[in-house]
C-alpha cells in the first residue's frame, strides 16, 4: 500500500517525473554518499540521462531540478524562483556545492550526459549519478528510475512505515469494493482508517486541507498572471484573458448555471500554465495532468451547497483510492503508457471523487471513474519541443469538463448493468501503453511533437 500523500505531493513544475522525481533522485544519491561518508572524497560527479528524460528533459528543467537536489534542496520546500538564478550560477562558475555544503568542479557540458539512443532495462526515465575521487577513480553510482507522479526506484518515495500494515489494503477495485460492503464503510472512510496507520487524524485532516488549499491558490494565481510561458515557443498565458471574459459574463452562483460550462476548463487550464511556468504544483496524480483534480474539486467547492472541510477531505481521499488502483495495476507515468496514465487517470479520479461527495453509491463511482478511462484510452503523450504546454494545458481543460460530465451521467444510472469494470479498463490501459510505439510515450519524437515545427 502506499499513502494519499504519496499521490497528492506539493512540489514544483512543470513534470513530476521529469522535474519533481529527478530532484528527490539526486537528492537520495547525495544523501547516500554521506551516509556512506564519501561525501568528503568526492571531486567530480557524472550525470547521464536516458530515454524519455534524455530527449524531453531541457523542455522539462530535468538538469536544473537534479542540480536543485544535488544542492540539498527538496520540491515541496524550494522556491521555484530560486531554481534559474542557480542554475545558471552554477553553469557560470562551473562550481557546484553538494549538499550546499561541500563545492567540486562541476563543468556542465561535460559532467552533464544526455543519452537520447540509449534507455536502461527498469524505465524509460532513468538516471545515473557517479562520484569520483581527486584522483578520477569511481567511488560510487546508482541508477534511479523516475516512474511517474514524483515516485523513484529503487528508493521509491513513499511517507510510509513498511513496518505498519494498512487494516484494509486493496490492489484491485474488487477487492476494494469488497472491503467497503464487507465493512459498511465508503470508500472515504477506509482510506481514512489506512492513513491512520501512519499519522493520527487531525494531521490527516490539515494536511489534505492544505492540499486542497494548494491547489486552489494555483488556479488563483493563474488567473491573474499573465505573460509567455518559458521554453522558447511564445505560448502566451490564455487563463487570465478568459477569466475576464467569463466574469462579464457574470460569476455563476450555483452548481447548474449555464454558463458554469468554461469554468473548470479555465481554471484546468489555469493550473497547468501555472505548471509550465514551474510555479508551486500538486501532483495530482502528476504535474502533466495536475490541473484536473484542482479544477474539479475547486468548482465542487464554490459551487455546489454542503461543499464543507469534511466533503473536501472524502474528495481527496477517494481520489487517491482510485490513483491507487492505477498506479498498482497499470501506471500513471506518460513516459511508460502515454497520457492516458495521467490525463487519464486524473479524469478517472476526479470522476469518480466528486460521484462521492454528490452521493452516488459504490457502483456509481465506479461507472464514473470506469467511463473517465475508457474515453481517454491509446491517448498519446506527444509534447512539442518537450514542453509540458501543448496540448497538455488545453487537455487538462477538457479533461476536467469531461469529469464533471461523467460524474453527471453516473449519477443518473444505478451503475449496475456495466459491460466493462474499473479493473477490466485499468488492464486494458496497460496493455493499451504497452502496445503503444515509444515515439507517443513522452519523447517528443511523434505526433503533434512531430509534426507541428518549433517555433
Amino acid at each position: 500500500m502506499i499513502s494519499t500523500f504519496d499521490i497528492f505531493k506539493i512540489g514544483i513544475g512543470p513534470s513530476s517525473s521529469h522535474t519533481v522525481g529527478p530532484m528527490k533522485a539526486s537528492k537520495s544519491f547525495v544523501e547516500q554518499l554521506i551516509q556512506q561518508n564519501l561525501l568528503q572524497a568526492t571531486a567530480r560527479l557524472t550525470i547521464e540521462l536516458y530515454g524519455s528524460l534524455a530527449l524531453t528533459g531541457i523542455g522539462h528543467g530535468t538538469d536544473s531540478a537534479i542540480l536543485m537536489g544535488l544542492l540539498g534542496y527538496a520540491p515541496e520546500s524550494i522556491d521555484p524562483l530560486s531554481i534559474q538564478p542557480c542554475f545558471q550560477t552554477i553553469k557560470q562558475a562551473q562550481c557546484l556545492s553538494l549538499n550546499s555544503s561541500h563545492p567540486i568542479l562541476f563543468a556542465y557540458q561535460r559532467d552533464f550526459l544526455w543519452h537520447k539512443n540509449q534507455t536502461l532495462a527498469r524505465h524509460t526515465n532513468g538516471m545515473r549519478f557517479s562520484a569520483f575521487d581527486a584522483a578520477g577513480q569511481l567511488m560510487f553510482t546508482q541508477d534511479y528510475f523516475s516512474i511517474g507522479g514524483g515516485f523513484i526506484e529503487p528508493h521509491v518515495a513513499s511517507s510510509l512505515d513498511p513496518a505498519l500494515r494498512a487494516p484494509y489494503a486493496f490492489h484491485t477495485a474488487a477487492e476494494l469494493w469488497a472491503l467497503c460492503a464487507q465493512h459498511e464503510l465508503s470508500i472515504a472512510e477506509l482510506m481514512m482508517a489506512n492513513e491512520l496507520t501512519w499519522r493520527d487524524e487531525t494531521t490527516i485532516r490539515t494536511e489534505l486541507v492544505r492540499i486542497a488549499d494548494t491547489m486552489q491558490d494555483c488556479i488563483e494565481h493563474g488567473l491573474v498572471t499573465k505573460g509567455i510561458l518559458p521554453g522558447g515557443l511564445n505560448v502566451i498565458r490564455r487563463a487570465p484573458n478568459l477569466y475576464q471574459k467569463l466574469l462579464v459574463q457574470g460569476k455563476p452562483e450555483r452548481a447548474h448555471t449555464p454558463n458554469l460550462s468554461l469554468w473548470p476548463t479555465m481554471y484546468a487550464m489555469a493550473v497547468n500554465e501555472e505548471n509550465a511556468a514551474g510555479g508551486r504544483i500538486v501532483t495530482a496524480p502528476t504535474n502533466g495532468a495536475a490541473g484536473i483534480m484542482p479544477s474539479v474539486l475547486t468548482l465542487y467547492r464554490q459551487f455546489y451547497t454542503g461543499a464543507s472541510d469534511q466533503r473536501v477531505i472524502d474528495f481527496l481521499l477517494t481520489a487517491s483510492a482510485i490513483a491507487m488502483l492505477y498506479k498498482q495495476g497499470a501506471s500513471i507515468s506518460g513516459a511508460e503508457v502515454g497520457c492516458q496514465g495521467e490525463v487519464g487517470v486524473a479524469c478517472s479520479m476526479a470522476a469518480g471523487a466528486l460521484t462521492a461527495v454528490l452521493g452516488g453509491t459504490l457502483a456509481q463511482i465506479e461507472n464514473a471513474a470506469e467511463m473517465a478511462m475508457e474515453h481517454h484510452l491509446g491517448l498519446t503523450c506527444d509534447p512539442i519541443a518537450g514542453l509540458v504546454q501543448v496540448p497538455c494545458i488545453e487537455r487538462n481543460g477538457v479533461g476536467a469538463e469531461k469529469a464533471i460530465k461523467l460524474s453527471k451521467l453516473a449519477l443518473l444510472e444505478d451503475g449496475l448493468n456495466k459491460k466493462v469494470s474499473l479493473d477490466k479498463v485499468i488492464r486494458t490501459m496497460l496493455k493499451t501503453g504497452q502496445d503503444m510505439m515509444s515515439i507517443y510515450k513522452e519523447t517528443s519524437l511523434g505526433g503533434l511533437a512531430a509534426n507541428i515545427p518549433e517555433c
